[in-house]
């Protein structure tokens, strides 16, 4: 089988970054992290498990040091992860099987997200289809959104198996990564040098929350997963409005 390299970003993540890797053994040759400064036993954790590490500076938008990870890779392919994913046996093994495919340079994998003591299975949330899976060289994050994906040069395929993800243990987690990713996004909007004005005011709090709330609650049938669909869409709708006012606030220091 080809040699697979796990490339991995942290900052604190020292409850999950260790069932992470436990996830990917016999998957994996090399452990290649990026550490943003973590002040908790993230580094000492990825030490206990050969990792390599460059410990560097948190930027706002974490796909920096996710390319600086993807860039220290030595295998033929490159499996990049979150802390907080799980690659599953049944995953696993089909990785294993895909990889001798020799006209496809990247794989598209299905991820399951767990929110509010489930994992939501409407909303658009699943198949998350996430583009994690790629030749050395033939793969990279174009680092301009916290929500883009990886950019491969060449045909991908899907495959079937998820990944899991938990990245709320719970919801006091949930509204920290909401303010984080709030202000990023009013970071997007300055970088767009985005007019101020009755037309985008109208646009961010009220319409795009509307449609947003609209598509994947009605639309994408996130009531089947009841309070916690509700809350998913409710709370991602919040972002316009939130990062708008914030940017709106930023504009006027």
């Amino acid at each position: 089988m080809p040699k697979i390299s796990l490339a991995i970003t942290t900052f604190n993540e020292e409850e999950n970054i260790g069932r992470c890797l436990d996830s990917v053994k016999g998957l994996v040759f090399e452990i290649v992290a990026v550490d943003g400064s973590s002040t908790d036993k993230t580094v000492e954790i990825l030490k206990r498990y050969g990792s390599k590490i460059e410990v560097t500076a948190n930027p706002l938008n974490f796909h920096i040091n996710k390319n600086k990870a993807i860039a220290k890779c030595q295998g033929e392919w490159i499996l990049q992860l979150d802390a907080d994913e799980i690659v599953t046996l049944e995953l696993k093994k089909e990785i294993q099987l895909s990889l001798n495919r020799p006209s496809v340079n990247g794989y598209w994998i299905p991820r399951k997200n767990y929110f509010l003591g489930r994992f939501l299975s409407k909303g658009g949330q699943y198949p998350d289809y996430t583009l994690r899976l790629y030749r050395r060289g033939k793969g990279r994050l174009p680092a301009k959104s916290v929500h883009e994906q990886a950019v491969v040069e060449g045909k991908t395929a899907f495959l079937h198996n998820p990944l899991l993800h938990y990245p709320y243990p719970d919801f006091s987690q949930y509204l920290r990564h909401f303010t984080l990713y709030t202000d990023i996004f009013a970071k997007e909007l300055q970088d767009q040098k985005l007019s101020i004005n009755v037309i985008t005011f109208t646009d961010f709090i009220f319409l795009k929350p509307s449609v947003w709330f609209l598509s994947t609650f009605i639309r994408h049938k996130g009531f089947y997963d009841g309070f916690a669909g509700f809350a998913f869409s409710f709370f991602s709708s919040l972002r316009f409005p939130v990062a708008f006012l914030k940017y709106w606030k930023d504009s006027k220091q």
